[in-house]
Formats: C-alpha cells, structure tokens, sequence
C-alpha cells in the first residue's frame, strides 16, 4: 500500500475472530504506537480493542486530516458466506464504509504462509478504488487462494453464499468448580452455488464481493405488508388477563 500513499497501520493487539462489526462502549481503549523493524517509517499503532474500535479511533483521532481508504487484513483464513458476519476483518472495514470512506476487506484462504498473492491483490484494488474507478462508496470482500498468482485460475465477482456451521458447544469446571462453555466451529454446511464466493474459492478463484449495509429482505416485504391488519387488530384488542 505505501506504493499508493501514505499509510498508517492501527490493529488490534490480540486475537479478535468472530468479533464481527463490535465497538467497545463500556470500557476505556488503550493506543500503543510500536515500531514495525521491517517498515520503520510508517506509523503503526495496537490498540486493545476491536478491528472496529482500531478504524474508529484512526478516522477521529489519529488521521484527522482525512482517509481515503480503509483497508482491514490480511486475514488469516478465508471470511466466506454468512462468515462475514461475524468476521472481525469485514466488521473492521464496515467502519470505513459507514465514515462514507471506500473500504476493502481482504482474507487469504486456507491458513496460508505466504500473503504476497493476497497483499499484491489489495493493492490492486486499492489502486482501482483511489482512481476513481469504483463509486466512493464501496465495501469489498476479497478472498484469495493460498496458491502463487500465476496458479490461481481466475477472479470472479461473487455473491455470498449460504455456508453455515453446526456450532459445537464444549463444557468444562472452572478452578472453582463453575461450569463453563465454550463455543466452537463445527464442520461447514456449504451450499456451493456457482457464482458465490464458496465457489470460486472451490474452483481456484479469487473472490470479490461487494456488499452493503442493507439487511433488508425485499422478498418479504409483500407477506408482512399482507399481515398488518392482523397485527394492528391484535394490538388494539385488549390485553387478556390470566387467573390465578
């Protein structure tokens, strides 16, 4: 990215899968600035904190000059499907797109070791989004192949598809005796429909994904429209009053 502009790397100092688009409210942020030994001129800061926390505190606090484009990841392991949620890497990008600032998340698949495919990516994008080339207003999801870029078989725009998981939940004691639970990822439930993400990431493909923010389902909104009358009959009856 320092390529196209002047970058600035704020990341939260822990693990934060499955934090989704979470911003901490109830209790105070802590900001480090540390010193990246392979890049010591760009300014790098952790914070304890959210993905999301991390753009908030960047856009207000930290670059109050202004951002062009927020960039979240590369993550380790592919955001895919109802995954992106949940994904701490996409809800870090969301920040960016609700500030009206394009935004881009991107995941290398697989566990990968060698990020340079998914980094040479974004930069791609990025150089596509800062000229313009895409409305201001843009959220991406990107996922990578773990394969060199000369083996990876094609870029797909995608939808996402409907992957689930079968949540495992696991029950242990606490030193004290307590029960406690842990909740764990079972195996996929995967609906591998071409064009989705799932499935170019089956068949060796990159994966875009735009997305956005709204969440509502057009196909229902004629059922519901139909339901009304019942719902204001039943609002306006009085309320039934249980005996003992």
């Amino acid at each position: 990215m320092s390529y196209l502009g002047e970058v600035v790397v704020i990341a939260p100092d822990r693990e934060q899968s499955g934090i989704g688009a979470a911003i901490t409210l109830h209790h105070p942020l802590r900001l480090s600035r540390l010193r990246m030994p392979t890049h010591p001129e760009i300014d790098t800061y952790a914070v304890q904190g959210t993905p999301g926390d991390c753009v908030i505190l960047g856009l207000q606090n930290i670059m109050k000059d202004g951002v062009d484009l927020v960039v979240s990841g590369i993550n380790d392991g592919a955001n895919l499907g109802n995954d992106v949620l949940v994904s701490g890497t996409v809800g870090g990008a969301m920040q960016g797109y609700f500030a009206g600032i394009p935004a881009i998340a991107i995941s290398a698949a697989w566990k990968t070791t060698d990020f340079r495919p998914a980094a040479r990516v974004a930069a791609l994008l990025a150089d596509i989004v800062l000229s313009e080339r895409l409305p201001s207003e843009v959220l991406l999801n990107v996922n990578v192949p773990d394969r060199p870029l000369d083996k990876i078989d094609g870029i797909a725009v995608t939808t996402l598809s409907r992957q689930t998981y079968v949540d495992v939940i696991e029950q242990s004691e606490d030193a004290r005796g307590r029960m406690i639970y842990w909740i764990t990822r079972g195996k996929a439930i995967e609906e591998i429909e071409p064009g989705t993400d799932v499935w170019a990431m089956r068949n060796n493909r990159i994966s875009i994904t735009p997305l956005q923010s709204d969440l509502a389902s057009r196909e229902q909104f004629e059922l519901l429209e139909e339901l009304l009358p019942v719902l204001r009959e039943h609002l306006t009856a009085p309320i039934p009053v249980l005996e003992d």
